[in-house]
């Protein structure tokens, strides 16, 4: 695999990730939703991106742009692209198994298929999940990759590669475990690092791969795996690490009861109390999953700005619960959307998790507890600001970065519905007419232009069945 040098994938201007010039498009007769500040819409809109920023929106038919690129926007709306905030990409490859397993249960299953992943298998997952998540409207993908089998090659690294090749924009997170099953965790020997070895490493991808500068394409975050995965020391080193480096701070937390009561026996408090104590608190940190928090500790992460990625499908698989997503937004805590990993998510679809926030939110609230916009805002801007990159991404506003989708709402299944948020976020997971990422197309009429789909699923049956086999 070439890997790309640290920064070469993520410089604004007018060029692409490969030095090509970009081009000038202009997509004009879709109806338009900015979420700009005023989050003003539009029934009759246009969007013209000149190089990988937005250089003018509004509604109307747009004004005339020598040797553009012309996209008919009618029977289409257009959004901001989505920010995916958790995922585990490398599951791609072991989906449908154990499929009505509670938690500890499914990762006890799948431990033993995960100590067998590679740099290859992790980069066919890669680009697998990424494009899945492409067609469903992502420009901006997180991930949290924790598993590190000491012949498994540079995992990370084979994931960064393949997120070059389909064109998202990029946040993974160096994940890691030092607590195996002989410590009392879950994770076997194999999969685990020691401390220093995990903080060398986690320090050198930072080196090796963040890119801070604006406009970029690929950013480091520290993401120890979860409170019975990870000893008290890593947490507390992983968190002054990633403050020391400027960076940003991602686990599991509050995920099942299970979690809960092995905390309250193991440490003597509750996972939030345990993160708190050891640093993980404030608007550079964001948990996973985030279901079992009382009261008090969602006033508590508000305060603090502290984020969470919202999971619906992938909790309702487990039967984790419903994350109280209203609750903490209304407190002010930052809550994006994540598909989760994809071997409890096996759709992987980052638009079917906004229906359903808002479906399990009133399931649990009644029907006024999070709206559509509401959803489509934790889809967009929530998601950017807890990456910290709302300044650049989130909304359809001049000067940003040209992430969007525009999908295509008038045919069978979406038509006569007036209301397009309601439309894409209510119906059916909709066509993508065309997905610009830092103003390059990777979808276009529903079709990635990025990798060949059809290639790519069969790599993807092939490492699955020898991963399956090989683990016996």
């Amino acid at each position: 695999m070439q890997l790309t040098p640290s920064g070469s994938q993520a410089r604004s201007g007018s060029s692409d990730r490969d030095g090509a010039a970009l081009e000038t498009t202009v997509i004009e007769g879709a109806a338009l939703v900015t979420m700009d500040r005023s989050r003003r819409e539009h029934a009759d809109g246009y969007v013209v991106v000149e190089g990988n920023r937005i250089a003018a929106v509004g509604a109307g038919p747009a004004s005339s742009y020598a040797g553009a690129r012309v996209v008919d926007g009618r029977g289409c709306v257009i959004t901001p692209g989505f920010v995916n905030t958790h995922q585990h990409l490398y599951q791609w490859v072991t989906r449908g198994l154990a499929a009505d397993a509670t938690l500890f249960e499914w990762l006890t299953t799948l431990y033993p298929v995960w100590a067998g992943i590679d740099e290859t298998s992790v980069h066919v997952a890669t680009q697998a999940a990424l494009s899945q998540m492409a067609l469903t409207g992502c420009t901006t993908a997180a991930d949290h990759h924790y598993v590190f089998p000491r012949e498994g090659g540079d995992p990370l690294a084979a994931s960064i590669v393949a997120a070059h090749e389909v064109g998202l924009r990029f946040h993974p997170a160096r994940g890691s475990m030092d607590l195996s099953r002989k410590d009392g965790g879950l994770p076997p020997d194999s999969v685990v690092q020691e401390r220093d070895e995990i903080l060398a490493a986690t320090d050198a991808a930072i080196t090796r791969w963040h890119d801070a500068s604006p406009g970029s394409m690929l950013q480091i975050s520290v993401g120890p795996c979860s409170p019975f995965s990870v000893s008290e020391g890593l947490m507390r080193d992983a968190a002054e690490l990633a403050r020391r480096r400027g960076v940003r701070l991602h686990t599991h937390l509050a995920e099942t009861v299970d979690e809960t009561e092995w905390c309250e026996e193991q440490r003597g408090c509750t996972p939030l109390e345990y993160a708190e104590q050891l640093g993980w608190s404030g608007p550079d940190v964001w948990f996973a999953h985030g279901i079992h928090f009382d009261d008090a500790e969602v006033k508590r992460l508000g305060a603090a700005a502290t984020g969470v990625a919202h999971c619906p499908s992938s909790n309702a698989r487990l039967g984790a619960g419903i994350a109280r997503a209203a609750d903490l937004r209304e407190a002010g805590s930052p809550v994006g959307l994540g598909v989760d990993g994809t071997a409890s998510n096996e759709a992987g679809s980052l638009v079917e998790e906004a229906r359903h926030a808002v479906l399990f939110a009133r399931a649990r609230g009644g029907p006024r507890a999070l709206g559509v916009r509401a959803a489509l805002e934790m889809a967009t801007l929530d998601g950017a600001r807890i990456l910290g990159r709302e300044e650049e991404i989130g909304s359809l506003e001049v000067g940003k970065l040209a992430d969007l989708a525009v999908w295509r709402l008038d045919t069978l299944a979406h038509a006569g519905i007036e209301d397009p948020v309601a439309a894409l976020v209510l119906g059916s997971a909709p066509p993508l007419e065309l997905l610009l990422v830092n103003g390059r197309p990777v979808v276009d009429q529903g079709r990635m232009v990025t990798v060949d789909e059809e290639s790519l699923a069969r790599r993807v049956a092939r490492v699955q069945r020898d991963l399956v086999r090989k683990a016996g």
